[in-house]
């Protein structure tokens, strides 16, 4: 392959990867809020229910 072809691939490239990176939507703090919901939901359902403590009742 000619350098100057190459080259000129590569710059393309290049391109597009710095344009996706500047528009990718940043993670929000409510898709972490959420994300987070649903692994206290996740390993609530992983423990079976005599393995959990019981709340302490006044």
């Amino acid at each position: 392959m000619h350098p100057d072809i190459h080259l000129q691939l590569h710059r393309l490239d290049a391109a597009e990867l710095r344009w996706a990176a500047a528009h990718t939507l940043p993670r929000t703090p409510l898709r972490t809020h959420v994300g987070w919901a649903l692994v206290t939901l996740g390993l609530r359902l992983a423990v079976p229910a005599t393995a959990r403590p019981r709340p302490l009742v006044a």
